[in-house]
């Protein structure tokens, strides 16, 4: 697409005062005489009374003020005499003052006390040399004046925020290129060098930590908010999904964090990892937060990957796991639906307890009976091999994996009884 600023000029930013006075011009003119001693009164006030603006023993700072101040009140007399004239050398240098003080950080609260002491100055400077010229000053032309200095000033104050406000627009958007080139460096499945990303940190104002996490998101619904976030979290919601870099995700208060801040997000939560070694934990929460889309792991709070790395890997060789399935499952798989579920669940918590019914029935909220009489079922369909420690590891992965891909419909666990 063509750049049509190079094609058709853009207007000339403009400065305007609304007087209409016929004796402006030729007050205008018999004033400019007064121009450096009124200015040089001026700065000498606005070094008396603002002194963390004047800088004492800054002549750059000094020579600054004095330029601001002594080209402010030439340009307002060369308006009374002209009011057309150009405001081009202005506009720039008060935006350039503005965007200095952006780069170093300050704000621009002591240039506007600053102004507005010019500009009194000024008024009544310029007024008691009108004056002393023989011209007659009137009240209503006194106040006609100061109006027209006084949106001067806010003219000239406008000028000084947009030049500080772009600097820092540019400065944000440098600080964000920076941080998206340090995210796609600590993501990179190749793994970059430390002293890569010590420079890319630093040149990114981003304290390199010796371990993170990778936190995976995808939004809930449309017009998902994104999280509001605190400093040292490098955020990768630009990418096309997103995730976050998490420093020291297991210190205090990191787990109440992930509650507050991602509403309206499913999160999985990486395992911890060193800063090089972050596309691991990036492949996982991913794997984990796909899992969760299929409905094999719970996302209604922030999923900790770490508490499902059997479904994961399992889930990974899908078809070997469901052939798994079908082998050592296969009396389970001929019970009627509304049974099969609470006697695989059964089985699965009676290989992590010891076949202890009590311990049984403790985790499953259930009798200790109807835990006896399910161990009774299972005893029947599998016979000693469900005793058997020589493949037990594998039965508890089928279970679990079934399980998973089967789950419990919401009718069947409002009904559970043995």
């Amino acid at each position: 697409m063509p750049d049509l600023s190079l094609a058709v000029p853009l207007p000339e930013r403009r400065v305007e005062i609304g007087v209409s006075l016929e004796c402006a011009p030729s007050i205008a003119v018999a004033l400019r005489p007064f121009v450096p001693d009124i200015a040089a009164q001026a700065a000498r006030r606005i070094e008396v009374e603002l002194p963390e603006l004047a800088r004492p023993g800054d002549p750059e700072r000094t020579a600054l003020i004095a330029r601001g101040v002594g080209d402010g009140i030439g340009h307002f007399l060369d308006l009374l005499a002209e009011p057309g004239i150009g405001a081009g050398e202005m506009v720039a240098f008060w935006r350039r003052v503005g965007a200095q003080e952006a780069e170093a950080g300050r704000t621009l609260d002591a240039w506007h006390a600053a102004a507005r002491i010019a500009a009194g100055v000024a008024l009544e400077g310029l007024t008691a040399a009108a004056q002393g010229l023989g011209h007659r000053v009137s009240a209503a032309t006194v106040a006609s004046f100061a109006h027209a200095v006084f949106d001067y000033l806010n003219q000239l104050s406008t000028l000084l925020t947009e030049g500080h406000n772009e600097a820092k627009a540019q400065a944000a958007g440098s600080l964000q290129d920076r941080r998206r080139h340090l995210l796609d460096l600590l993501l990179a499945r190749s793994g970059p060098g430390v002293t890569e990303l010590r420079e890319a940190a630093r040149d990114a104002s981003w304290a390199l930590p010796r371990t993170a996490a990778v936190v995976a998101l995808s939004p809930r619904g449309p017009g998902t908010r994104p999280p509001t976030l605190s400093a040292d979290i490098l955020p990768g919601l630009h990418l096309p999904e997103p995730c976050l870099i998490v420093p020291d995700p297991d210190g205090p208060g990191r787990h109440q964090l992930w509650e507050r801040r991602l509403r309206g997000w499913s999160a999985a939560v990486g395992p911890t990892v060193e800063v090089t070694e972050l596309a691991k934990s990036l492949r996982l929460s991913r794997d984990a937060l796909e899992l969760a889309a299929q409905g094999l792991i719970d996302d209604s709070a922030p999923i900790a990957v770490e508490m499902h790395m059997p479904i994961i890997v399992m889930m990974r060789e899908r078809e070997l796991v469901e052939r798994v399935i079908e082998r050592r499952l296969a009396p389970l798989l001929g019970v009627r639906p509304p049974h099969r579920h609470r006697l695989a669940e059964t089985l699965l918590v009676s290989l992590e307890c010891g076949f202890n019914a009590t311990e049984v029935a403790g985790r499953l909220h259930l009798h200790a009976q109807t835990v006896r009489y399910r161990l009774r079922r299972l005893s029947d369909l599998f016979g000693e091999t469900m005793y058997a420690t020589t493949g037990r590891l594998e039965l508890h992965m089928a279970l679990q994996a079934w399980l998973a891909l089967n789950a419990e419909p919401a009718d069947d666990r409002r009904l559970r009884t043995g």
